[in-house]
C-alpha cells in the first residue's frame, strides 16, 4: 500500500462527506506519516513501513475493541467500524496452509530440532507482516508435536 493511495482515499471519503470514513483513514496517514519520521524517510516511504504502520494500527483498534465495556455499544460500534475501514487497507496476509507450507520448505532444518523458540525466532523475520503472529505460532505448535 503506498502512502499517496491512502490520501487519494481519505480525500474521496471528504468529498463524500463521509465524517467516519475520512477520520479512520486519517488516523491510518498519520501514523504512517510518523513512521516515516521515525525511520528517517519521510519524503519516499516503503510500502513495508506502510503496511507495518496500517497492521500496527488496526492491532489497536481490536485491543480498543477487546476492553470496551460491554454497555458502551455507541464506542464499541464506532471501534467497530473504524475497524472495518482499516481492514480495507490491511495487506493481505497468508493462511495458516501457506504458512505450513512455508515452514515445511524453507525452514525445515530448524523444524527438525523440535524446539518452538528456536523455530519461532527463525520464521519470525522472514513472515513478519505477511502473516499473524497467532497465527504463525499455532502452525509451529502443531508441527512440533
Amino acid at each position: 500500500m503506498q502512502l499517496s493511495t491512502l490520501q487519494s482515499e481519505m480525500i474521496k471519503a471528504m468529498k463524500a462527506r463521509d465524517k467516519e470514513r475520512k477520520d479512520s483513514i486519517a488516523v491510518l496517514v498519520s501514523a504512517v506519516k510518523k513512521v516515516g519520521i521515525d525511520e528517517g524517510c519521510r519524503d519516499d516511504i516503503p510500502e513495508s513501513l506502510v503496511d507495518q504502520a496500517i497492521l500496527k494500527e488496526i492491532k489497536s483498534v481490536k485491543e480498543q475493541i477487546d476492553t470496551c465495556p460491554a454497555d458502551r455499544t455507541e464506542l464499541l460500534d464506532e471501534y467497530k467500524s473504524r475497524l472495518a475501514v482499516m481492514e480495507e487497507f490491511a495487506p493481505k496476509m497468508l493462511s495458516a496452509d501457506e504458512i505450513k507450507a512455508i515452514l515445511t520448505e524453507k525452514f525445515a532444518d530448524v523444524l527438525a530440532t523440535k524446539n518452538k523458540g528456536q523455530i519461532m525466532k527463525a520464521v519470525m523475520g522472514e513472515l513478519k507482516g505477511k502473516a499473524d503472529g497467532k497465527v504463525i505460532n499455532q502452525v509451529v505448535a502443531e508441527l512440533c508435536k
